[in-house]
C-alpha cells in the first residue's frame, strides 16, 4: 500500500509535513512517500500565466504523484485562517489539467497550529474545497499546541490523548472507494 503524505506549507521546517509524515508512518504495511511542497512551486496562477505558460509539467508531476497513492495524508497549514499560498498555488495549476486533483484517493486529512485551534480554519476550508476536486476525506484530525504536543526528535506525538486519538483513527481508517 502506497501512502502519499504532503505538508500543505513550503517552510523547511513546516510542522504541518512533520505531522503528515508521522500519521502516514502509522498506518500498517504502508510504504510512505512524502511531498514537498517547494518540489512543485510555480509563479503564482492566473489564467494570464496559464496562457503564458500552458499546463506546467511540475504541476502534471504533483498530479502523478498523488494519483501513484492507495491513501493520501495531507496536513494543512494555515495562514490567516486559510490555506496556504504555496498549497493553493499547486492546487490550483494542477486542477487546471484534471479537476479532480485529489482523484477520489481515500484521505486523511489533518492540521496543526502552534496554536490552540490547531488549525481548525484551514483544516475547515479544506474540507469544503477538497470534495468539489476529488477530495475523498475519510478522517480528519487536528493537533492543537504543536510546540507543546510533538516531540520533534522523536518524530512523533507527545501528548498521549492526542496520539491516541490519531492511532484509533487510522486503525479504523476506512479505505475503501
Amino acid at each position: 500500500m502506497k501512502i502519499v503524505a504532503l505538508g500543505g506549507s513550503s517552510s523547511s521546517t513546516s510542522i504541518n509535513k512533520r505531522l503528515a509524515t508521522y500519521a502516514a508512518g502509522l498506518f500498517e504495511n504502508g510504504h510512505v512517500e512524502v511531498l514537498d511542497l517547494n518540489d512543485y512551486e510555480l509563479p503564482l496562477f492566473s489564467v494570464d500565466k496559464e496562457k503564458e505558460l500552458g499546463q506546467p509539467a511540475i504541476a502534471r508531476a504533483f498530479l502523478d504523484k498523488i494519483g501513484s497513492a492507495d491513501i493520501l495524508v495531507l496536513s494543512v497549514a494555515e495562514h490567516n485562517a486559510g490555506l496556504t499560498v504555496a498549497f493553493k498555488n499547486i492546487y490550483d495549476w494542477a486542477s487546471r489539467q484534471h479537476k479532480k486533483v485529489w482523484q477520489d484517493i481515500p484521505m486523511l486529512l489533518l492540521s496543526t497550529s502552534p496554536g490552540k485551534r490547531g488549525g481548525m480554519s484551514a483544516l475547515e476550508a479544506a474540507k469544503i474545497s477538497l470534495p468539489h476536486y476529488g477530495g475523498n476525506i475519510r478522517a480528519t484530525f487536528s493537533l492543537p499546541l504543536f510546540n507543546e504536543n510533538f516531540d520533534i526528535e522523536a518524530g512523533k506525538i507527545s501528548n498521549k490523548e492526542h496520539d491516541d486519538a490519531l492511532k484509533d483513527i487510522i486503525r479504523n481508517f476506512d479505505y475503501g472507494k
